[in-house]
């Protein structure tokens, strides 16, 4: 109720400040499109992840860039105190409209802040995610900012990111626009430190991950992929199932745009829903697009093995001479949820290292270099 609440008062907000304020300049692209006529309810969905109903996957691509977009007004927040603040939004592009979550923490450094954006699985929502990963409370003693965008159903009957389909892994299409435009719109609204912008996903969250850091290496510092896929594996549906139950018959290919950001990948040798070979071809296609775009030789990885709260674990850690590195976390007996997390959130395991404070550590031992 309180969020519907607020919805409708930033959308009220928004009303106001169109009508009163000075007339925008004239775009350069094609009008956002009308949204398409309401389906019928979403199915209940399988095991896969992927709805077996979603069959019409292809979408036309849009002819033209996209344009300048729209947004609701962000609410003028005092800083929080306390464990800090989450606050619901919605965004508007041209390219589809999003809901989020904003997770503010209690910040009094005066330095600008990093940001984590977190993309959902199949089936889940925005608070899901966040409770389940409790990545709020791993970011609250950085300072960082946490942005969860929420997938609905009429983008994909099972709420899941359309990493599998050709018109969404691209740069100036789809979702990976519409996400970008978004974490864009966030970083300006709240001062974020733009060499601190980082994407991490579970399942689809994770392969839309990958795709956003294959796209936007100017954006994205750095890239956390768990239980995901790497791109260029699948290019619809049935790619998507095969590639996910079998894993992948061929290497993923490096990125096309040039190297990747630095990688970290979590992946239960046991995951019955994304094969385990997944995510190694997600290690593989960094480390291939790292050294296809100049970067320095890799040293052989330092490989460590522990247990955590239970559950036994593999690390390999690859750090290249110019910064650039990668983790890959094999998790012994691990199925498809998100290592350490808390039980109150779907596909969550509280087994094993948190992948939450891993990742967070990760992704602050980089910035993403400055641009000549």
């Amino acid at each position: 109720m309180m969020r519907r609440w607020m919805r409708q008062a930033l959308r009220l907000a928004q009303r106001l400040v169109l009508t009163d304020a000075a007339p925008p300049p004239a775009p350069v692209s094609a009008p956002v499109p009308a949204p398409a006529p309401a389906g019928p309810p979403p199915e209940a969905v399988p095991e896969s992840g992927i709805p077996a109903a979603f069959a019409a996957e292809e979408i036309p691509a849009i002819a033209a860039p996209p344009g300048p977009h729209e947004q609701l007004p962000l609410p003028l927040l005092v800083q929080p105190a306390g464990p800090g603040v989450s606050v619901p939004g919605t965004f508007i592009h041209s390219q589809g409209t999003r809901d989020y979550l904003l997770y503010l923490p209690p910040m009094a450094t005066g330095q600008p802040p990093p940001l984590v954006v977190m993309l959902h699985g199949c089936g889940q929502d925005a608070a899901d995610f966040a409770r389940g990963t409790g990545m709020d409370e791993a970011a609250r003693a950085a300072g960082a900012l946490v942005l969860y965008p929420e997938q609905p159903g009429s983008a994909n009957p099972g709420r899941c990111w359309n990493w599998f389909s050709r018109r969404h892994q691209q740069r100036s299409h789809g979702e990976p626009a519409l996400l970008a435009a978004m974490v864009q719109h966030i970083a300006a609204a709240h001062g974020v430190d733009l060499a601190r912008i980082y994407v991490a996903g579970l399942s689809a969250g994770g392969g839309m991950a990958v795709v956003l850091g294959n796209a936007f290496p100017d954006l994205f510092a750095a890239v956390g992929v768990h239980s995901g896929v790497a791109q260029g594996l699948a290019s619809d549906v049935m790619d998507a199932l095969a590639v996910m139950r079998n894993g992948p018959v061929r290497d993923a290919p490096p990125p096309s745009g040039g190297g990747a950001p630095p990688v970290i990948v979590f992946h239960g040798d046991a995951d019955a829903t994304v094969h385990p070979r997944n995510g190694a071809q997600v290690l593989a296609a960094a480390l291939l697009g790292h050294g296809l775009a100049g970067g320095p030789p890799l040293p052989p990885p330092e490989v460590h093995s522990g247990t955590v709260a239970g559950r036994s674990f593999t690390r390999s850690t690859y750090a290249a001479a110019d910064g650039w590195g990668a983790e890959y976390w094999e998790l012994q007996g691990g199925g498809h949820a998100w290592s350490g997390g808390n039980a109150g959130g779907s596909h969550a395991d509280p087994a094993g290292p948190s992948a939450s404070a891993e990742m967070l550590r990760f992704f602050l031992a980089h910035r993403r270099p400055q641009q000549p």
